[in-house]
């Protein structure tokens, strides 16, 4: 096994880690939103941020890490037709990956992720649930942008199996 070879198959596994992360991340966190108990809350966010900072947010970079080291090991043109390649699937996938995360993570989520630790505190001082953490939880920007991310992932599987322009 040569060594682009071996820098894929890590890229391809830290691919599944971080989409299943993606996946328990989001199930986990949906999940907390219809629960009844603020200790049902609590333990659902915990293994979702367990989810976001041990396979969402390390497996995000290593799928980068290690993608970036393949198309350098590989001599694939990973920025298309700006560099005269006939092939933009790496460029698509590439603009996808690194602008939804990039553009909307830093933006947007990290500071609503944020109120809803502070929501979170507030409602397990009081022993229940309270409006701002049921707010928190159904927050249309976060809820629609982890759809999104979804969708995302989605388009770049299906870019970097077909290979298609």
């Amino acid at each position: 096994m040569n060594l682009g070879l071996a820098m894929k198959l890590l890229h391809v596994l830290a691919s599944f880690w971080f989409v299943s992360g993606v996946v328990a991340r989001d199930f986990t966190f949906w999940r907390a939103a219809r629960v009844s108990t603020i200790e049902g809350v609590h333990t659902l966010l915990q293994v979702s941020d367990f989810f976001e900072q041990w396979a969402v947010i390390r497996g995000g970079f290593l799928v980068l890490f290690f993608g970036l080291l393949t198309v350098w090991l590989q001599k694939w043109p990973i920025f298309g037709f700006l560099q005269g390649a006939q092939t933009n699937w790496l460029l698509v996938s590439l603009m996808l990956f690194v602008g939804g995360q990039v553009a909307i993570v830093p933006l947007r989520l990290i500071p609503r992720r944020h109120r809803r630790a502070q929501a979170l505190e507030g409602a397990l001082a009081r022993g229940a649930i309270t409006p701002e953490l049921t707010a928190a939880l159904n927050d249309q920007v976060v809820n629609t942008f982890r759809k999104v991310e979804m969708a995302i992932l989605v388009v770049i599987v299906i870019l970097m199996v077909a290979k298609p322009f």
